[in-house]
């Protein structure tokens, strides 16, 4: 079982790395130099044994030093330019692999996020990807060489004096007796660092994205708690991988020391018996070496690669992960008509129906208002209009057309979305009223938008204008001035369908007045939805739908539900009487 998962995840690994199509000649090059530095090196023991056995003043001529030190300089220089060659192809590789995540990243469906901590997934894009990078640059040259170096130093030893070079094979089975179950026990601390890494990030993320809320809650211990947590984990797990190289280093050298001696002890039996020459025995422990250094570095490069198995494992659960339905390449051509919903069931992964078999109809052009208690699935059909969920049964169409059938982006770019708190991105408020615009957008559009948004006069008083900074998710503004910015977005697209999510609930007076007047421009021949807590706003809307417990209880005008729904006419009985007491 476990030699399968071994496989699949060597297998998973190497088609990681095929997808991201590195430069095959570059590799090439880098490996030829890296196995021509090695063979060079095999040839440096024969030539110390022919030093010795033949050892005179006379022998050290010229030419044979020019030779040596020539042969040492190009393979110092190949070694180099090798290096630099594996580093180049490992961060194009990395680069390869970021762009895929970031790719896919952003088409995964809404739910995906419902479900993965946004820390650990931004971890998956830094910290796994970097894991795979330095398998690559540090590890795979000296995984070849040393292969080949073991290998050419073994037949040379062969050839050289095969009773001792069979003596020596009594370290391989020591050897795999220590790495092998060693190896393992490395690739679950590894897999649980890097999953601790995530959470860590996570928490990270988390806490500083909302250090005001921390702060304002004098939550700051509670924080470095949770902190403190993840950092003894990671010190936890940092340990474990401390023990196992304690243990893997010098019960390694321990075998090498031995066998070093017995190699010295049987050698120098051989040499004093005249059955081996010094020089013999002097090239014999050199490609010993030869042998001993490369599988030092194959320890570490098994050990690396359990580390990035497990980082490759978790970047392709990503990268397959399902994506947004994208419908057809079918673009909306006539949004002119109506918005029908048919027998709508939706609910979140795991749990009850938020929306229970509701139909109706959106004229074009029209205002549909939807009303009731929190938690009644108003929110929850907008996000089924923006299609960032899909239903579990029912339809949605416009005119006869399945929305799913149209593009997302086609389907997208008709639909202006302002929320209760409309997402401000770091950067200028040009940048944020141009949001997702492919075209350059000219400054008398910008003046136009934000005019008709009413965010001209705030925005001239600026000392930047337009290029001011609004800082992180726009705190140096206030919700009024985010949320007219939110409109002039809105403007500068020009949907045709308008969805208003209680824009205004958390606004003061003046600044309700000034963007409600803001969206009643907004509102103009748009076919519009409004979420709404206050009835006042939406006592004109062409039809007003009641909803309850993910049901639709009621639907009609202001006049006609006032009549007929005794929980709609509570709601407005108690908000005139709030109205008037005020």
């Amino acid at each position: 079982m476990e030699e399968n998962i071994r496989k699949k995840g060597w297998q998973q690994f190497i088609q990681l790395i095929q997808q991201t199509k590195p430069s095959r000649w570059l590799l090439s090059i880098a490996l030829l130099l890296s196995v021509s530095t090695t063979v060079v090196g095999l040839f440096v023991p024969l030539f110390t044994k022919n030093l010795i056995n033949d050892f005179s003043l006379s022998s050290l001529s010229k030419g044979r030093i020019i030779l040596l030190v020539s042969a040492m300089l190009i393979q110092a220089l190949a070694s180099g330019l090798s290096i630099y060659l594996l580093n180049h192809i490992g961060q194009s590789v990395v680069a390869g692999i970021r762009d895929r995540l970031w790719r896919k990243l952003l088409v995964l469906p809404v739910s995906y996020y419902d479900e993965n901590q946004t820390g650990e997934t931004v971890s998956r894009m830094t910290n796994d990807t970097a894991v795979v990078k330095g398998l690559i640059t540090d590890h795979l040259a000296n995984f070849l060489t040393g292969m080949i170096s073991i290998v050419g130093s073994i037949i040379v030893l062969l050839i050289l004096d095969w009773k001792m070079t069979l003596l020596m094979f009594i370290a391989i089975p020591l050897s795999s007796a220590i790495l092998i179950p060693l190896g393992r026990k490395m690739h679950k601390v590894s897999k649980g660092m890097q999953d601790e890494t995530a959470k860590f990030t996570s928490v990270i993320q988390q806490v500083l994205s909302e250090v005001r809320l921390v702060k304002a809650s004098n939550a700051e211990k509670m924080e470095y708690t949770n902190g403190k947590r993840g950092i003894s984990q990671l010190f936890q797990y940092g340990l474990k991988e401390a023990k196992i190289q304690a243990m893997i280093a010098p019960l390694i050298g321990l075998v090498i020391m031995l066998l070093l001696v017995v190699i010295l002890g049987y050698g120098g039996m051989r040499v004093s018996s005249g059955a081996l020459t010094a020089g013999d025995l002097v090239a014999f422990i050199m490609y010993l070496f030869q042998i001993v250094m490369p599988m030092g570095q194959l320890t570490t490069f098994f050990t690396q690669f359990q580390k990035a198995t497990g980082a490759t494992e978790r970047i392709i659960s990503i990268i397959e992960a399902k994506e947004e339905n994208n419908g057809t390449y079918q673009q909306v051509q006539n949004m002119n008509q109506k918005i029908t919903v048919n027998d709508l069931v939706f609910a979140y992964k795991s749990g009850e129906d938020v929306l229970k078999n509701i139909s109706f109809t959106i004229e074009p052009g029209r205002v549909t208002a939807i009303v009731g208690p929190s938690g009644s699935g108003k929110t929850t059909l907008f996000a089924l209009l923006e299609r960032y969920y899909e239903p579990q049964q029912g339809t949605l169409l416009l005119g006869s057309e399945p929305i799913h059938s149209f593009s997302l982006q086609s389907w997208r770019s008709q639909i202006g979305y302002v929320s209760q708190e409309s997402p401000i991105v770091s950067g200028t408020i040009r940048d944020n009223i141009c949001y997702g615009m492919e075209k350059e957008v000219s400054d008398v559009d910008l003046y136009r938008v934000a005019k008709m948004a009413y965010a001209d006069q705030f925005i001239s008083e600026l000392p930047k204008g337009f290029d001011t900074e609004v800082g992180e998710r726009g705190v140096k503004l206030s919700g009024g001035q985010r949320q007219r910015i939110a409109i002039a977005r809105a403007f500068l697209r020009d949907p045709k369908i308008l969805m208003l999510d209680e824009a205004t609930s958390s606004l003061d007076s003046k600044s309700e007045l000034v963007v409600q007047q803001a969206l009643q421009n907004l509102m103009q021949g748009r076919t519009t939805l409004v979420i709404a807590h206050r009835l006042s706003t939406v006592i004109d809307a062409d039809q007003i739908l009641f909803f309850e417990k993910g049901k639709i209880t009621g639907s009609g005008t202001h006049e006609q539900l006032v009549q007929s729904h005794s929980l709609y006419r509570e709601f407005a009985t108690q908000q005139l009487r709030m109205k008037e007491t005020v």
